[in-house]
């Protein structure tokens, strides 16, 4: 049955390409037709002009001459076109580089034009030569943008036409009239399958107000842009700055975003560099756009030195942090990537993910496990012996943890310690604890095992000098699983309301890509025992990020879409901190890496009071926040 079809899409795959041969052929052949057309014409309009448009003044020698002459440079004309390409464009995105190549082949086709004349001892009045060759240039130029302007002007009254009774056609506002706006009014005027048509312009220039760019105005600044979206009934906006900085951006979008129009911005500057960007590619607005503060980019070709060669496990591979980090890992050579997951199916979609980018030039292992088994995390370490250990495998979700805690203390506090164990036995380089900010001053059963799990780290680096032991603490990451963002879009799909838990309750975002560029970079400055604690930028109101989002779908916050305030949830701040008062701050080579020093402890009452936790969590013991209280004197429960 296979075969068949594939014989038979055999068999198709030609006849598509014949089509578009000889479609391409057709039309190349008008043209040429047309520039024989257009040489005759040009030269007898030169010979009529040098008598004064009377045909029956001509000599008949200068008639005789021209019958000969003409459709020899005729010849000479379409052999150089040949030549220069020029009937190998594409019609469609004729550009000013076929008028040059025109005006090249004649520096050519002048000196073959006389030469040829005087070989002949067929010599013609000196403005024929002049008259004609500039008459045959021009109308040889026109005739290759005559296409383009007339599909141009066809698509555009094709599509107001469409538009006056289609619901469906947008009119669109381009903020930014430079290079990149110019290549989207062009692309969106000459494509006759888009349903937008671009009506005006914002640009902040003053020079350029009043102006025009390809027939479309410029009608005011920054803050003209929700009074001209209501004059000219603009449906859709396009921010079209790439190389804007982040907080240029907020700037312009939190005014567009009053407008209730549809928000899209272009790709990155890297894009537009590349001659990448297209109407296809212009995204939605997300909400990290709207963060006020540039994308945090990191130089980590040092830490891809580190990595190059080396054999890395990352626990809690197929989640959020654990997946980017197996991304950015598989794309910088290591000897061997590790994934272990205790969740078969995120483990197995990342790792499809890999196989189909790098195929075997990967060396890929997944693996299915727990860290909370002993026997299996030794026999792993030892069996695969990786240089370096990401741990990210954890119960992260608060409320869900405040109603498990023994859950939390089992995967969280003792599947770390016996993951660190374990890799310090297998001789490990380097041991990479993923943490949080609501390690510090925790108000939940969560972010109190996170704590706990910092000071296993640090006692691990003074018990086991051969293994680097360093964790990483940052906030909340744009789109991870169980983030707020993915519930705020579910619940303005579902017509609201959406949810907030407190008016005034805030926290730090960063997107996953940025968390684990510093959690590298971070791992690479590690000398053992530090807590990195990344900086990311100034906290955000969640109330903020709820009503952005709902204007981002071009709603209203409590008219199309009601907010409700629930109330804090159990073990949830009101605010999150990045470092306890004793841990100080200590700057690194990265400004947006921090270090907070360890804070002293006794290690062996530490281990005492471990082997009792586990003790208790095994009996789901309900005083189980009391022990982590005289673990973590800094943890205090809303209810204690």
């Amino acid at each position: 049955m296979s075969t068949n079809t594939e014989n038979k899409n055999a068999k198709k795959t030609p006849v598509k390409h014949d089509t578009m041969g000889r479609s391409w052929m057709v039309r190349a052949i008008v043209v040429l037709v047309a520039d024989i057309l257009a040489t005759f014409a040009s030269f007898f309009a030169a010979l009529l002009f040098r008598f004064d448009l009377h045909y029956s003044a001509v000599p008949d020698d200068f008639l005789k001459y021209f019958l000969f002459l003409v459709p020899l440079w005729a010849l000479f004309t379409v052999v150089v076109f040949y030549g220069f390409r020029l009937y190998h464009s594409v019609w469609t995105f004729v550009s000013i580089e076929e008028a040059l190549n025109v005006i090249k082949s004649y520096l050519v086709l002048i000196p073959s034009f006389i030469i040829s004349s005087m070989i002949l001892k067929m010599r013609m009045p000196i403005s024929f030569y002049a008259i004609g060759i500039a008459c045959a240039m021009v109308c040889q130029i026109g005739i290759r943008f005559s296409y383009r302007i007339l599909r141009r002007y066809t698509n555009k009254v094709s599509t107001l036409i469409h538009s006056a009774g289609d619901a469906h056609i947008q009119r669109v506002m381009i903020i930014g009239g430079g290079n990149t706006g110019s290549i989207l009014i062009k692309e969106l005027q000459n494509s006759p399958s888009s349903n937008q048509i671009p009506i005006c312009i914002i640009d902040d220039n003053p020079t350029k107000l009043g102006r025009s760019l390809f027939g479309v105005p410029i009608v005011g600044g920054k803050d003209d842009i929700i009074a001209m979206a209501a004059e000219y009934d603009i449906d859709t906006i396009i921010y079209a700055i790439p190389s804007a900085t982040g907080i240029h951006k907020k700037e312009y979008l939190d005014l567009a975003k009053e407008t209730g129009c549809k928000l899209r911005t272009v790709p990155g500057i890297s894009q537009i560099a590349n001659g990448e960007v297209s109407i296809s590619q212009v995204k939605e607005v997300e909400l990290v756009d709207l963060l006020g503060r540039d994308p945090i980019e990191v130089d980590n070709e040092a830490v891809f030195n580190m990595i190059t060669g080396k054999t890395i496990l990352v626990t809690g591979g197929g989640g959020s942090i654990g997946s980017e980090l197996c991304r950015q890992i598989a794309s910088h050579q290591p000897k061997q990537l590790i994934i272990f997951d205790i969740y078969e199916n995120n483990a197995y979609e990342i790792q499809q993910e890999l196989v189909r980018k790098y195929r075997d030039n990967l060396n890929l292992v997944t693996l299915i496990g727990s860290v909370r088994n002993t026997h299996r995390i030794e026999t792993v370490m030892l069996q695969y012996k990786p240089d370096i250990v990401f741990h990210a495998a954890a119960h992260k979700h608060v409320p869900l943890m405040e109603d498990s805690p023994n859950e939390a203390i089992k995967n969280n506090v003792m599947g770390t310690y016996k993951t660190a164990k374990a890799a310090a036995e297998a001789g490990v380089e380097k041991f990479v604890l993923i943490s949080t900010d609501k390690a510090v001053n925790p108000t939940n059963i969560m972010g109190a095992t996170k704590r706990i799990c910092e000071m296993i780290i640090q006692m691990m680096e003074r018990q086991y000098p051969d293994t680097t032991f360093v964790a990483v603490r940052f906030g909340n990451v744009l789109g991870s699983n169980g983030s707020v963002i993915p519930l705020f879009k579910k619940q303005i799909a579902e017509g609201g309301p959406v949810t907030v838990t407190h008016k005034d309750i805030t926290r730090f975002f960063m997107t996953i890509p940025e968390a684990v560029s510093l959690v590298l970079q971070a791992s690479h400055y590690a000398w053992g025992g530090e807590i990195f604690v990344l900086d990311m930028g100034e906290p955000v109101k969640i109330d903020d990020m709820a009503r952005n989002l709902i204007k981002l779908s071009g709603l209203r916050p409590d008219v199309d879409i009601k907010i409700e305030y629930t109330g804090l949830r159990p073990g949830e701040k009101l605010y999150e901190e990045k470092l306890m008062a004793e841990e100080g701050m200590k700057k690194t080579k990265n400004k947006l890496i921090f270090i907070g020093k360890p804070i002293e402890m006794d290690d062996e009452e530490f281990k005492v009071k471990l082997a009792k936790l586990d003790d208790d969590s095994q009996e789901d013991d309900e005083n189980i926040r009391e022990y982590v209280m005289d673990i973590v004197p800094t943890y205090h429960p809303n209810n204690y």
